[in-house]
């Protein structure tokens, strides 16, 4: 047996499997992908008997010719940062192929040919977790210039893990906007009869194609199910789920809009005025910007690491609170962390207060704590998410002055601040 080969093994309990043999360094497994799309590995000593059912034969790879234009549909462009959204996997090595011209997507995604015209763009094939705030400049840049060659919009293909704070953080890069950009991914990978790739990329493009939104926005399913998806705000989505489609939900804020994947009917569910005719972008942000947890146990020394820092969003428990109190011997240690966060604010270390709870918003002046820490210098985030307060607070101290950030930290400027949180019986679907 060889790599790329079909076979049917047998094991000694009688199981029998059949797949494709992947590579691997392991010298006593064998490693087979099922015509499911998933992986299996055999133990060697587990097997009782194999045989080879189809030898594998390297195919020629086909050349996919220039897509036409046609006349009357509007202009897409796709910018490719990750692979997996344009990816085909080839059954026979097992291995993913990144596709990223526009002849690629539409051999891969005939659909989107009837809805417009598309081009596409290679910006990055990175993981989503290896982002830089650089990278965000780069996106933009590449975004402008699809605007100013007369695209109707723009599609972001990135990974799903940083997906959500990649929006929001070029929902601030965009000083002004006049086109849709929307950020899509995929939560299944594209060897998969569940992949969600093409649904969220045809969604995206339908959703484009038939409104007048201008602005950063996010396209993912909206259910399991292979129906609907979701166009949910740049600032106030959070990917909730690891593994499922419906991973992203809009945390104190709804859904732009709803695109029935069947039907092809785009649902708007808020009103968006476009305000203005031209792109402005203030890409830069500042790097010495940090995101802290809080936990029970903690030390003066986690808050001590960002002394040399210019800003810090603290993720605090419940309405915005930290340990500071001291209520016996097992406590004095609180008083060592008042003293890290005294030091930070004379440092002149921006910091906001952001709550772990998913929902609902800080309060500091509920408690006595956190009136003390607003007096330590702490600012309330208000009901931003954690992750967004940290690339606002980043993009701020890079483009305003130390007295406006403060100033400007809990003002509203992208949709990130709601003005008031309403009570919802079931805030969870």
């Amino acid at each position: 047996m060889k790599t790329g080969d079909k076979v049917r093994i047998e094991k000694k309990d009688g199981e029998i499997i059949e797949g494709i043999v992947m590579p691997t360094e392991k010298k006593d497994t064998i490693i087979l992908k099922l015509d499911n799309g998933y992986n299996v590995g055999i133990k060697k000593d587990n097997i009782k008997s194999k045989e080879v059912v189809e030898e594998f034969k390297e195919a020629k790879e086909k050349k996919v010719k220039e897509p036409k234009k046609t006349k009357g549909l509007p202009s897409i462009t796709v910018l490719h940062t990750g692979g997996t959204i344009a990816s085909k996997v080839d059954y026979r090595t097992g291995g993913v192929v990144s596709k990223f011209g526009p002849e690629d997507l539409l051999e891969m995604f005939p659909e989107l040919k009837g809805i417009a015209n598309f081009d596409a763009r290679l910006i990055s094939n990175m993981w989503s977790d290896d982002l830089r705030f650089e990278h965000f400049g780069k996106i933009a840049e590449a975004a402008e210039k699809e605007a100013k060659k007369g695209a109707k919009g723009v599609i972001v293909g990135i990974g799903t893990d940083n997906l959500a704070v990649a929006a929001a953080a070029l929902a601030f890069v965009f000083e002004e906007v006049n086109i849709p950009i929307i950020l899509v991914g995929a939560q299944r990978s594209s060897d998969r009869g569940s992949t969600d790739a093409a649904m969220n990329l045809i969604c995206a493009a339908e959703f484009i194609a038939q409104t007048d939104f201008a602005g950063v926005a996010i396209c993912m399913h909206s259910r399991s199910s292979d129906d609907e998806c979701s166009i949910l705000p740049a600032c106030k989505t959070k990917k909730l789920h690891s593994s499922r489609r419906a991973a992203f939900k809009a945390v104190n804020d709804s859904e732009i809009a709803k695109v029935s994947y069947k039907t092809r009917k785009v649902e708007m569910l808020k009103k968006e005025i476009v305000k203005t005719n031209r792109i402005v972008t203030k890409p830069n942000f500042e790097n010495k910007v940090g995101l802290l947890k809080i936990h029970i146990n903690m030390h003066p020394e986690e808050f001590e690491a960002y002394s040399n820092y210019k800003g810090l969003v603290i993720e605090g428990t419940g309405l915005g609170h930290t340990p500071l109190d001291v209520i016996d011997d097992f406590t004095k240690i609180h008083a060592e962390i008042k003293k890290a966060i005294e030091k930070l604010n004379s440092n002149g270390v921006v910091m906001v207060m952001t709550t772990t709870c998913l929902f609902g918003r800080v309060n500091m002046d509920v408690y006595s704590k956190g009136r003390d820490l607003q007096e330590l210098g702490i600012l309330p985030g208000e009901d931003m998410l954690p992750e967004t307060a940290y690339v606002k607070l980043a993009w701020l101290l890079a483009n305003y002055k130390i007295e406006e950030v403060r100033g400007l930290v809990g003002k509203n400027l992208r949709g990130e601040i709601t003005g008031r949180s309403m009570y919802e019986e079931e805030f969870i679907e």
